[in-house]
């Protein structure tokens, strides 16, 4: 797990110079595409309030754009604006196409194990930390 950590912040991102908290936010957008900030906090484990001020942060530096969302406006949907988008994708290619490698197996079976193991990971974790299912 600490390949993760050692990927290098493109330059884009770096001369931001962004907390880990920031990059955490914006790779978790850049998986999902758009979210709530609600789900941004559970994402996080942080409060909704803290998503506020941090996806107020990066909308001032035009790292995100927020928008309300047509069905219900008291929601917030947040993105990454299209001029970074690009720079957090090529951060997150590489450990992206990792997992394709290790998670295609060479056969179903072997899927089988992969996909059992992590459901087991995350049941336990769960289970660790109190969190319901």
């Amino acid at each position: 797990m600490s390949a993760a950590g050692r990927r290098p912040v493109p330059d884009q991102l770096r001369d931001l110079d962004l907390p880990p908290r920031h990059l955490s936010l914006l790779a978790l957008l850049l998986y999902d595409g758009q979210a709530t900030v609600k789900e941004l906090a559970a994402g996080l484990q942080v409060a909704s309030t803290t998503v506020s001020l941090m996806v107020g942060d990066l909308s001032r530096q035009g790292i995100l754009e927020r928008r309300e969302d047509e069905r219900d406006r008291r929601r917030t949907i947040v993105t990454i604006a299209d001029a970074h988008t690009s720079a957090g994708e090529g951060w997150l290619a590489g450990g992206a196409e990792s997992w394709r490698k290790v998670l295609r197996p060479p056969n179903a079976a072997d899927r089988g194990v992969v996909v059992d193991a992590l459901l087991a990971y995350e049941r336990e974790s769960m289970l660790a930390t109190s969190q319901p299912d």
